[in-house]
């Protein structure tokens, strides 16, 4: 039964079915060539949340070399965008490994039946060569980078590749997601000045706290089907505890972060950059305990926006890390 959801006929596999928890105005399902549809909801593309979350961490390990001192250069503003065009590629790439990996589990579960290979669109074989046009595309462009950086790019595969995996054996995946979705942090720093310090690798942590944070949320959206199939993640070990694990986490986060900032800001001439950037970190913190005076774990449709939500959140801190370069 399961082969058959995995390897239907041609016809059946260029049928066009947007995935269940695809925004209703997304581009992929409106404007996207037919034919390429399939291809680009593996990679996640109808479905943008994501992409900002990988993105974010590289934004803050930007922000926060430039705020030292470097300011906005031609290759401070060229990394900014490389790393969004890496960020998209790199989603992809590890998102249709994640299908590939998960694909009889996804045929299992209400909110992800629907995608591309247990709903029979694309062939594993077909995302396999997908997955590796991607990461090929995405090296291309990490080959920009200083020579630091590029080494950090491909120690970054690494977890990668072990986070699908990851909630089959631990209750806690989603540190692995965090390690693997954060990694740009430090990669961001290390861009900019060609060295590592406590100051990205604190803004690092703080980022897989934040990912702790938002993906518990989401999780909860799955909690009943990842129980029959014997799923584990943090919304299962948490339970109805769950609000105060979260506070838990908003809390180190934010400590995290402030930390990071004044570590590597307070040394500066000015104490106007620092200023700007402990602002983002109260704001970031005010919208975490926003999200969490909103929860209710068991409306699910709330979860998924509360988790979007972390774009701004996000956002935050990378505005108000430019903002802060800008004045250093």
């Amino acid at each position: 039964m399961r082969q058959s959801m995995t390897e239907r006929p041609d016809d059946e596999s260029r049928s066009d079915t947007p995935v269940a928890d695809a925004t209703d105005a997304n581009w992929v399902d409106r404007f996207a060539p037919v034919p390429t549809r399939p291809y680009l909801r593996l990679s996640r593309a109808d479905r943008p949340a994501g992409t900002w979350l990988l993105l974010i961490p590289c934004w803050w390990g930007i922000g926060l070399a430039a705020a030292t001192g470097h300011g906005w250069t031609a290759q401070s503003i060229w990394l900014m965008i490389a790393c969004a065009m890496g960020a998209f590629l790199m989603r992809g790439a590890g998102c249709t490994w994640n299908d590939i990996s998960d694909r009889h589990i996804d045929a299992q579960v209400g909110r992800t039946r629907s995608r591309p290979i247990p709903s029979g669109q694309v062939t594993p074989k077909k995302a396999a060569v997908w997955m590796i046009a991607q990461a090929l595309l995405a090296f291309a462009i990490l080959l920009t980078f200083n020579t630091t950086a590029i080494i950090l790019g491909i120690v970054s595969l690494a977890p990668v590749a072990i986070y699908p995996f990851a909630k089959r054996f631990t209750w806690w995946p989603q540190i692995f997601l965090g390690i693997a979705f954060n990694w740009g942090a430090i990669l961001g720093w290390a861009a900019v000045t060609g060295t590592l310090s406590l100051a990205p690798v604190l803004l690092y942590l703080a980022g897989i706290i934040w990912t702790l944070f938002y993906d518990t949320i989401y999780a909860h959206q799955d909690r009943e089907d990842d129980a029959l199939i014997g799923v584990k993640s943090t919304a299962r070990l948490f339970a109805e505890n769950t609000p105060k694990w979260l506070m838990g986490f908003l809390i180190a986060c934010t400590v995290l972060l402030a930390m990071s900032t004044i570590l590597a800001l307070a040394p500066t001439q000015s104490p106007l950059p620092l200023l700007i950037a402990l602002a983002g970190v109260w704001g970031f913190g005010w919208h975490l305990a926003w999200q969490l005076r909103r929860l209710d774990i068991n409306d699910t449709d709330l979860c998924l926006k509360l988790f979007r939500s972390n774009r701004d959140a996000g956002l935050i801190i990378a505005l108000s890390l430019g903002i802060a370069a800008l004045s250093a």
